[in-house]
Order: C-alpha cells, then sequence, then structure tokens
C-alpha cells in the first residue's frame, strides 16, 4: 500500500479538497514542486497554476490556485489559495476573455500606472487557467 500524507487545499470561500493522497505537485515561487509523504517541512508562495494530486487509490485531480501559499508538515499539507476552483469547473472562454482584456488594459496604459499591475496579475491568472485547461486535454 502507497504511503500518503494529508492534504487540504482551501481558499478564502470554500475546502476545495481534503483527503489523503500519494503525490502532490505545485507550482512554487520558486518554480515546479513536488510533495511527497515524508517531505521536508516547506513554507512557500504559490504562483497561479494547477495543484495537481494522486489520491490514496491513485486516482488524480487537477485545481487551479491563483497564488496562495503552501505549507508542509511532516502529517499533513496545506494549500491556502487566494482562488481555488477544480479544473473541470474552469471556463476555456471566460479565461480567452480575461486574457484578451488584460492584454488590451497593458497596451494602452502607462508603466507607471497602478492598474497595469493589476492588469499583469489578471493576465498571468487567465494564462495559468488556459494551461491548467491545455493539460486536462492530453
Amino acid at each position: 500500500m502507497a504511503m500518503t500524507v494529508q492534504l487540504d487545499v482551501v481558499s478564502a470561500e470554500e475546502t476545495i479538497f481534503s483527503g489523503l493522497v500519494e503525490t502532490i505537485q505545485v507550482t512554487g515561487s520558486e518554480g515546479e514542486l513536488g510533495i511527497h509523504p515524508g517531505h521536508a517541512p516547506l513554507l512557500t508562495a504559490l504562483k497561479p497554476g494547477m495543484v495537481r494530486l494522486v489520491k490514496q487509490h491513485g486516482q488524480e485531480e487537477v485545481i487551479f490556485v491563483a497564488g496562495g501559499t503552501l505549507e508542509v508538515q511532516p502529517s499533513s499539507v496545506i494549500v491556502l489559495a487566494d482562488i481555488a476552483t477544480r479544473a473541470e469547473d474552469l471556463d476555456e472562454q471566460i479565461a480567452l476573455d480575461a486574457k484578451r482584456k488584460a492584454e488590451e488594459h497593458l497596451a494602452n496604459s502607462s508603466a507607471t500606472d497602478l492598474s497595469y499591475a493589476e492588469a499583469a496579475a489578471e493576465l498571468s491568472h487567465a494564462i495559468a487557467q488556459l494551461k491548467v485547461l491545455q493539460m486536462m486535454r492530453k
């Protein structure tokens, strides 16, 4: 029987996932991370992207997170996400529209404009959603 660790993926609105998993893959601030049972304690920021998990009996699930924090402890892993959505609940057309609007805003604003940073964040969020959707099709 494979070793497991307790994983909780929560956002401000709800708990997206809570259960035993064999592995977790996330996009941390420094790159891709693979978490397995017995992983060393870790605290890191998350970039917009996916949380790919393999549940206790081998079933895979993908969750989109729009940033947040990952905390790894000896007996548990917690993903505190700014926004979290199951990959199958993502809407490709909404993500494409958000990407287009963010690109338009970036093209029409100055680099010192505060909303430039917001538009860049929105663009990053939309691109990450589209990558998760693309990965789910494969």
